[in-house]
């Protein structure tokens, strides 16, 4: 029994990998399931279809490996997190899952904050009240769908809900219990206070406890149906942002990682939580025990820089296309031609509003700077050094609250760009590493949260030996000192827009 399965439950599958003791990857196998998006900014999910994705790519995997199940040493999943999947007393769904981007519960929140005040709710939980959690979901459905909540022993996150129908038992551990806003990270208990505020029972949220915990054995049921053999344990697991910390190694205080998809955020590793003034940050448990995994996230990172090839690179499509590479890798190439600066031409990042640093959901995308000898090459450099800009800012949030002695992981589809790493380390003024695999980081961090839980792995320092620094991009200083003045021109560009944002949301809607 040396083989450890990690489940990725991601919003658009789920991803089964089996990795040895060693650590190595012995194969994959990948599950979808569809999202529905309606009313504007509603998303669902069937619950059903997360445990069916899992049951098929668990019995494909040991199909193809030829891993025999009496080799699973332990079962460790990953999952989205922040939705609300409401449960009757047998564990079955009473209806979709709300996913952590639907966005109906703002009554709810707005509630919150005037019978707590943002500044104390922040205080508790970490996070800002917003329609984006399982606490003002769950708000949402008793006073929207009373039929449904009268019936809901309990809400469950995606990974937990799987994992009852592996085991029979219902609970979270702390990492997703603190994306709920339920939960007080000062004391790492369902917050009193907040429930209270919120006019709901505590009993409506499951135990929670260390990612490492074992919680139980696959039954007999889920064993038949996943390819299982009754009675191999199953970790807590924890939720995908913190497990991709843990893939990324940040698993000691003062290390910190980026992780760069459609999305970006950076995260650190610390015991207490970082309390931002402005509360611009975000603080998550993390599924190192006993400590905190606190982050600043980014809306359109990736997507961003996707926005500029599906749109503004046909050119380098096509040139790819017939090369059999990559438009990215020819962005990557044009772009590292062009002065750092993108020749006088700016890009605010902000395509799908922002979360950190502004919490604007009306910010958008703006080039500024150009003129009539502007290039698209100035372009694909702008909005590189735009994102970067931003995740910088966020850098520099934290940095006057902990030191980042240690550099910054690297992690996503940006650790595979060379020009994108060097605007990075000059943006934030951080050496950035990168690993030698950083595609499954979040499957790879569930494995070694299962790892540990069942004592194939001494502790979390395996990470050490595992994941071992492949390269490292030192900042230039004179680049450095270049975008400290282009992230001060940025941020009061951003102002002075706030108010044509708004304006423009208006003329939108009339």
């Amino acid at each position: 029994m040396n083989y450890i399965l990690a489940h990725d439950l991601g919003t658009s599958g789920n991803k089964a990998t089996l990795y040895d003791a060693e650590g190595r990857r012995c194969g994959s196998a990948l599950a979808e399931y569809p999202t529905r998006f309606f009313n504007g900014s509603w998303a669902e999910q069937d619950p059903e279809d997360w445990w069916r994705a899992v049951c098929e790519s668990s019995k494909r995997l040991l199909a193809e490996s030829g891993v025999k199940p009496s080799d699973v040493a332990v079962v460790s999943l990953s999952g989205q997190m922040m939705g609300m999947t409401p449960v009757g007393s047998d564990g079955r769904p009473l209806r979709p899952s709300m996913l952590y981007c639907d966005q109906r519960a703002v009554v709810e929140a707005d509630a919150l904050l005037d019978r707590l005040g943002m500044k104390r709710f922040y205080g508790i939980v970490g996070h800002r009240a917003s329609a984006s959690y399982t606490l003002e979901k769950l708000m949402w459905l008793k006073t929207n769908e009373p039929e449904v909540f009268a019936k809901t022993a309990k809400t469950l996150c995606a990974k937990d809900f799987v994992n009852f129908r592996l085991t029979g038992r219902m609970a979270t551990d702390f990492s997703d219990a603190s994306g709920t806003n339920a939960f007080d990270i000062n004391t790492f208990k369902w917050s009193e206070e907040v429930l209270d505020a919120a006019e709901l029972s505590e009993s409506l949220f499951p135990e929670a406890m260390d990612s490492t915990v074992i919680i139980g054995q696959v039954t007999p049921e889920a064993a038949e149906a996943t390819g299982l053999l009754a009675g191999t344990p199953v970790a807590a697991g924890g939720g995908d942002g913190s497990c991709a910390g843990v893939g990324a190694g940040c698993v000691a205080p003062g290390s910190a990682y980026n992780c760069r998809g459609s999305s970006s955020w950076i995260a650190l590793t610390v015991k207490k939580p970082i309390v931002d003034e402005e509360m611009r940050t975000m603080n998550w448990a993390h599924c190192v025990p006993g400590y905190l995994h606190p982050s600043g996230t980014m809306q359109t990172a990736g997507s961003s820089i996707k926005w500029l090839a599906d749109n503004l690179c046909a050119e380098e499509a096509v040139q790819a296309q017939a090369e059999g590479g990559s438009k990215y890798a020819l962005i990557d190439r044009k772009a590292a031609k062009v002065p750092v600066g993108a020749n006088g031409v700016m890009f605010l990042p902000y395509m799908l509003g922002e979360r950190t640093p502004w919490w604007n959901p009306d910010a958008r995308g703006v080039f500024a700077g150009l003129n009539l000898a502007t290039t698209r090459d100035d372009l694909m450099r702008a909005v590189l050094e735009g994102v970067a800009l931003n995740l910088g800012y966020i850098v520099d949030i934290f940095r006057k609250k902990v030191p980042f002695d240690s550099g910054l992981r690297l992690i996503g589809g940006g650790a595979r760009s060379t020009t994108f790493r060097q605007i990075l380390a000059d943006a934030t003024g951080c050496t950035i590493c990168t690993l030698k695999s950083t595609a499954d980081a979040t499957s790879m961090g569930a494995a070694i949260v299962g790892g540990v839980a069942c004592g194939i792995f001494p502790g979390f320092e395996v990470t050490e030996r595992l994941l071992a620094v492949d390269e490292r991009t030192e900042p230039d200083e004179r680049n450095v000192a270049f975008y400290k003045r282009r992230l001060a021109t940025m941020v009061a560009a951003y102002h002075g827009l706030e108010g044509v944002y708004r304006q423009l949301k208006g003329e939108q809607n009339q």
